[in-house]
């Protein structure tokens, strides 16, 4: 959940219409309908070099690594045109990176992109401009940042994110309990999806039986099942809409969580409005989930994909251990995170990364993929070390847009995949890897399936029970 969460990938197909949000600030960065191989994106202004790399393809989004290392060792901060036709800077080097998360003169603000009212128009989530929520973490530079964040920051506290652990653990239990007789499950749509929805509908204070709703909405918003074309901005209507009355309702008969908290929090005599209470439920809920979905989709599958790891924590967990889980959890942030490029910034007047001078106006794209596969900064960037110790990644971010839910995600990440290796020990991929589908787009990075087979077991009721962390 970052200020920065934000948004997501392909394989040799994908389904993911124009409108994805997954793609959290490019409704149409997602291609649709474009063979594997076809340049999509390219170099705008000077030709790129006979071995530059194509952008933007379904075999890019399968595995982008090697094209942002060629971009890392030759044009470190590269103007392309993205797939929607809007033109930005992709920066890659990790010391770039750092510098442009924590540059004041990039704006969140989209009302400094210098760009047609059209290219505007294909940044920032489908619908959220009609349905008034644009005053959230994502759009907006200090002081309103600083001040929404102060309000809402006291939910991620870790004292708070460690009250909410048997919760999140009980979740785990239950959505395992749900296929474990069956030995196979698709561990996106039966297990990784559902866990953070659920959590984060409780911790706002949506009722259990509207849960499934938001089901429903957030799944149309990542298009994890498909749906028709302008079905993310009709969800997010409706979002928005019971929002409102969620809203109304918690002011009449305020509970004890995020959303009743919202309400009644001032911070030095100023409240929030109910656009922007209204906006920071709907980002708080959308960050919250989706970068979780692949955090724990993406860090699955780089286990199953590196039996040696995988066995090493496998070990340490039976032992009682949590420290090679805690730092397993930041390499695998490092390694393939969940967020692929940072959210939009606009430059609010000349700026110079990495040699190259950004006009004022322009937006900027930081991949955070690239920076954290640097090898000016990480060892060995392309090998999986679960007990890599010096690992500052910028996964989630950098800077006073750093992802508010970190805490919260990393102890959803922990319990997942802690679980999952304790309960399911023979875990195994029930697909070749090549088979697998990665969502279309282009903030976020994740699976759309993870289709795995193990030894029947029993639900927790039957069976052993699981420690907490």
């Amino acid at each position: 959940m970052n200020d920065s969460p934000a948004e997501v990938p392909a394989a040799p197909r994908s389904e993911a219409p124009t409108d994805s949000p997954a793609a959290r600030d490019s409704p149409a960065e997602a291609p649709t309908d474009v063979p594997a191989g076809c340049p999509v994106g390219h170099s705008a202004g000077t030709p790129a070099t006979p071995a530059a790399p194509e952008l933007f393809t379904w075999e890019f989004a399968t595995d982008p690594y090697p094209a942002y290392a060629w971009l890392r060792e030759h044009s470190p901060v590269h103007r392309t045109t993205l797939p929607s036709g809007v033109e930005a800077w992709l920066v890659t080097r990790y010391a770039d990176a750092r510098q442009a998360l924590a540059d004041t003169r990039l704006s969140k603000n989209p009302a400094h992109h210098a760009g047609s009212a059209h290219a505007k128009g294909r940044t920032g989530i489908p619908g959220e401009r009609k349905a008034e929520l644009m005053t959230h973490l994502l759009n907006i530079d200090p002081p309103d940042h600083t001040r929404l964040r102060r309000l809402v920051a006291k939910a991620f506290t870790p004292r708070r994110v460690a009250e909410f652990a048997p919760r999140v653990q009980e979740l785990t239990d239950r959505l395992i309990d749900n296929f474990v007789a069956e030995g196979k499950a698709d561990l996106i749509h039966d297990f990784a999806f559902p866990l953070p929805i659920y959590a984060i509908c409780d911790l706002l204070g949506v009722p259990p039986e509207d849960q499934d709703d938001f089901r429903d909405w957030a799944g149309m918003m990542i298009r994890h099942g498909g749906g028709p074309r302008g079905g993310v901005a009709r969800s997010v209507k409706k979002m928005r809409g019971y929002l409102a009355e969620l809203i109304h309702r918690k002011r009449e008969n305020p509970g004890d969580d995020l959303i009743s908290g919202l309400i009644r929090t001032s911070d030095h005599g100023e409240h929030l409005t109910e656009n922007e209470a209204a906006a920071m439920a709907f980002i708080l809920l959308f960050a919250g989930f989706e970068t979780t979905v692949n955090l724990i989709g993406n860090g699955t599958y780089a286990l199953l994909r590196n039996p040696g790891e995988r066995e090493r924590l496998q070990r340490s967990l039976a032992a009682g251990e949590t420290d090679l889980l805690a730092t397993g959890l930041e390499e695998l942030l490092r390694y393939d995170g969940p967020v692929e490029l940072a959210t939009w910034r606009y430059a609010t007047e000349p700026v110079t990364l990495g040699g190259q001078e950004i006009a004022a106006g322009d937006p900027v794209l930081v991949v955070l993929a690239a920076a954290d596969r640097d090898p000016e900064r990480f060892r060995d960037p392309d090998t999986l070390d679960l007990a890599r110790s010096d690992n500052q990644h910028v996964g989630y971010g950098h800077g006073i847009h750093y992802c508010l839910g970190a805490p919260l995600a990393r102890l959803e990440g922990q319990t997942a995949l802690a679980t999952l290796l304790k309960r399911l020990p023979d875990l195994r991929l029930a697909v070749e890897p090549a088979d697998l589908r990665w969502r279309g787009g282009l903030i976020m990075r994740g699976l759309r399936t993870l289709p795995v087979e193990f030894a029947p077991g029993l639900p927790t009721a039957q069976g052993d029970t699981p420690s907490t962390l």
